[in-house]
């Protein structure tokens, strides 16, 4: 029963094998079901958070896998908008990781709201001077313009495509796919950029604290800058993965090659942005506030070797590494650079998250420590393991690679 949902023409491992990688994802799926049973019935006592730390693990989580998803809205973008064609054969992994991403981030936000059955109250009783909200209500608009994305691919899996209703929709779908693309990079890009303007306007946390654009602080448009760098470049990443893991080859090595040298544009682009903000704060910003650049770091923990690890170990090489033909088109050198930016933009939003709040800014204020136990963990490595089991259910019954029959023939 099982080979009559796999795509024609297609092979997969035998059903028992997946079986067992199934009940392997479903371990780690278990562990944080149980911790977000603990949450839900004894609240974030249980967690590592507290009246000091109340961002921590789960916001730099979904900080981080919100901006590595930005692939989705922005291969989107050049594939139906810019009509780049060769993006086809990568556009509904992106669509599928941007799904992942978006809506695991949403699942941990249940937990992290410490009232889940208050999570309404964001939509029906808005703040309408905070950028959350606009957060809340554009990730939310375009978890659900991803799932419009994600209907047509299982739409046209082998059993369902046999339905004449179920076929039509999803080649309607697919020919209206611009427009849900545009409103997707419009939502995606406020979203981003107001998670980052969030924490430019934090005037009372000297680390975060920007100046502004108009009536944006620059980190709004940093943060955007950041994620269409990152996003094209992890879902170069998960292809690679999953052709590692699978042992066929899923996407041409030139569309990848393609996808490092858009995603290697917009990180010179933004390590450039990125660069003089810092410079600016450091020399401008910090001394205006009565603040130097050495007490902004404490330790190992909170040390500079992270800044300097995310401006050149994780920004300015890769961007090198992507901008010169030679090395793109050489796979070590296209994996590494994607490594290090999807690495860099992690841990900017680390620092951005818990180093701006560990930093004391009162004269009785001291550093603080903040270290997430395993009820934190857990969930999060949940949400990687639900990523896992829908991209193995997608790759074993969905036709998502148009190019994998060809490549392995």
């Amino acid at each position: 029963m099982d080979q009559k949902l796999i795509p024609d023409g297609l092979t997969r491992c035998s059903f028992g094998r997946y079986l067992l990688w199934l009940a392997f994802i479903g371990v780690f799926i278990l562990w944080g079901a149980y911790a977000a049973t603990i949450i839900f019935m004894k609240g974030l006592t249980v967690t590592g958070l507290d009246n000091y730390f109340g961002f921590g693990l789960w916001i730099t989580f979904d900080l981080a896998v919100i901006a590595l998803g930005a692939g989705a809205f922005f291969t989107g973008f050049l594939k139906y908008i810019l009509q780049i064609d060769q993006l086809k054969n990568i556009v509904n992994l992106a669509v599928i990781v941007g799904f992942i991403c978006y809506s695991g981030a949403m699942l941990v936000l249940t937990l992290d709201i410490g009232q889940p059955l208050r999570a309404w109250f964001g939509y029906w009783h808005p703040n309408v001077h905070s950028m959350l909200t606009e957060v809340i209500f554009c990730i939310t608009c375009y978890c659900m313009v991803l799932i419009i994305e994600f209907i047509p691919t299982i739409l046209e899996q082998k059993q369902l495509n046999k339905i004449p209703f179920l076929h039509y929709l999803a080649h309607n779908m697919h020919t209206h796919m611009a427009l849900f693309a545009g409103l997707g990079t419009f939502l995606s890009t406020f979203h981003q950029g107001s998670l980052g303007g969030m924490y430019g306007v934090l005037f009372g946390r000297p680390y975060a604290f920007r100046e502004g654009f108009f009536i944006w602080p620059w980190t709004f448009f940093l943060f955007i800058l950041s994620a269409v760098a990152a996003g094209p470049q992890f879902t170069v990443l998960v292809a690679t993965f999953m052709e590692k893991l699978t042992g066929k080859k899923l996407v041409d090595f030139r569309v990848k090659v393609l996808m490092g040298k858009i995603g290697g544009t917009m990180l010179c682009l933004y390590m450039f942005f990125k660069l003089i903000d810092t410079w600016y704060w450091a020399a401008g910003i910090l001394p205006q506030m009565g603040f130097t650049f050495d007490q902004m770091f404490y330790q190992v923990i909170y040390g500079k070797w992270l800044l300097w690890t995310e401006l050149i170990v994780c920004g300015v090489l890769p961007a090198i590494m992507l901008m010169i033909p030679s090395m793109r088109k050489q796979p070590f050198f296209l994996y590494l650079a994607g490594i290090l930016t999807c690495t860099g933009i992690t841990i900017n939003r680390y620092v951005f998250t818990v180093q701006t709040i560990a930093l004391p800014v009162m004269p009785f204020d001291k550093w603080e420590i903040y270290i997430p136990n395993w009820a934190e963990w857990a969930p999060s490595v949940m949400i990687v393991a639900y990523g896992f089991l829908v991209l193995s259910l997608s790759y074993r019954y969905l036709p998502v690679f148009p190019q994998e029959r060809k490549l392995n023939s």
